[in-house]
C-alpha cells in the first residue's frame, strides 16, 4: 500500500519578515516625537519659525533638557536609581551663584562655572555615598537631598532677586542665529560621546542590566553607581549655570519644579527605568519635548492644572511604552 505524504512547502517560499526591536536605537522614538512637536508648535503659532520664537524656546528649554540629561546616569545605573534631588540642586546653585557668589564680586565667568560643577558633584557624592555605600533606596536618599537643598535655597534667598555676571547673561542671548546655550548642550553631548568609549560606560550598562551578574563578572558595582551619582551631580550644576541665565537672577522657588518633569522627560527619551538602556540624546529629546508641550499648552491658554495633568498623563504613557519596548526586547532575545 502507498502512502501518500503531504506536499512539502516549497524551499522558495519568502522568509517571514520579523520586526526587531533590539536593532532599532532606543532614542528613536524620542525624536519623532520631537519633530512632531516642532511641527505642531509651528501649526499653532506661526511665530514660532518666522519671529525667532525658536530660539527664545530652545533658550528657555535648555535648563530642562540638562536636567532631563542629568537623570540619566542614576537611572542607567539600575537599582531604582532616580535622583530627585537634580531639581533642586540646580536651584540651590543657582541661588549661590547670582544671591551670594556675583554680589561679593566673583564674577569670573571660569570661576562661576567652576564653582557651580564642583557643587553639583559634591551634591552627586552625598547622594551616590547615601545609595551606592549605605544602602539607602534611591529614592528616599534622594527625596531626603531634595529637602535639604530646597530648604538651603529658600533660606538663603527668601524672594527672587540677584545679580547675573556678564558671561552667564550671556547664555540667553545667541552668536548670530544659533543661541549660546546650545553651545553648552554640544558641549555635554561631545564629553559623553568621549564617555561612551570608556570602560565606565560599558560598566554602567552591566550593573543596570544585571548588578549580581556584573559583579561576579568583577564589575564594581559600588563605585560605577557612586560615579553615575556624581555624573548626575556635575550636570545639575550646568543646569544650574543656565537656569540663573534663563531666570535672569535666581528664584528658590523654581528648582524643585523641574524634578518630576525632568525624570518625565527621561522617560519619553527611551531611558529603561528599571536601567541598562538609554543615554543624553533620548534624554535631551525627552526633555525638549516636555517643554514644546508645555508650550503649546500655553501658547492656547490652558490653566496650569491641565498642564499638570498633561505632565502626569505623558510620564504615564511613557512608562507602559518602555515597560512594552523592554518585554519585547527580551522576548526577541
Amino acid at each position: 500500500m502507498t502512502t501518500v505524504t503531504a506536499p512539502a512547502k516549497e524551499a522558495t517560499q519568502s522568509p517571514r519578515i520579523r520586526w526587531n526591536v533590539g536593532r532599532i536605537p532606543y532614542f528613536v522614538p524620542a525624536l519623532v516625537i520631537l519633530v512632531g512637536l516642532i511641527i505642531i508648535n509651528a501649526v499653532v503659532n506661526h511665530g514660532f519659525i518666522n519671529n525667532q520664537g525658536w530660539q527664545e524656546a530652545l533658550i528657555a528649554a535648555s535648563p530642562l533638557i540638562v536636567l532631563a540629561m542629568a537623570m540619566t546616569p542614576p537611572i542607567l545605573a539600575g537599582g531604582g536609581g532616580v535622583d530627585l534631588s537634580v531639581g533642586p540642586s540646580a536651584g540651590l546653585i543657582s541661588v549661590l551663584v547670582a544671591g551670594e557668589l556675583a554680589p561679593r564680586g566673583v564674577t569670573n565667568t571660569f570661576a562661576l562655572w567652576l564653582l557651580a560643577i564642583l557643587f553639583g558633584m559634591a551634591a552627586g557624592a552625598v547622594n551616590g555615598a547615601l545609595v551606592a555605600i549605605l544602602r539607602v533606596a534611591p529614592i528616599i536618599a534622594t527625596l531626603a537631598t531634595y529637602l535639604v537643598f530646597a530648604g538651603l535655597a529658600t533660606q538663603l534667598m527668601p524672594s527672587p532677586g540677584g545679580v547675573v555676571p556678564p558671561g552667564i547673561a550671556a547664555l540667553s542671548g545667541t552668536t548670530g542665529q544659533i543661541p549660546n546655550a546650545v553651545f553648552v548642550l554640544i558641549g555635554l553631548g561631545v564629553l559623553w560621546f568621549l564617555l561612551l568609549r570608556t570602560a565606565f560606560w560599558r560598566n554602567l550598562i552591566a550593573v543596570g542590566s544585571n548588578d549580581r551578574a556584573a559583579f561576579t563578572a568583577g564589575v564594581p558595582v559600588t563605585v560605577v553607581r557612586f560615579v553615575a551619582f556624581v555624573l548626575s551631580g556635575a550636570m545639575a550644576g550646568v543646569g544650574g549655570i543656565l537656569l540663573t541665565a534663563v531666570l535672569g537672577g535666581a528664584d528658590a522657588t523654581v528648582g524643585p519644579q523641574y524634578t518630576l518633569i525632568a525624570i518625565a522627560g527621561a522617560a519619553v527619551g527611551g531611558i529603561s527605568l528599571s536601567g541598562g538602556r538609554g543615554g543624553l540624546v533620548g534624554a535631551a529629546a525627552g526633555g525638549a519635548s516636555l517643554f514644546l508641550i508645555q508650550n503649546i499648552l500655553s501658547f492656547v491658554q490652558v490653566s496650569s492644572f491641565v498642564l499638570q495633568i498633561a505632565y502626569g498623563l505623558v510620564l504615564i504613557v511613557a512608562v507602559l511604552f518602555n515597560g512594552g519596548w523592554d518585554y519585547l526586547r527580551l522576548r526577541r532575545r
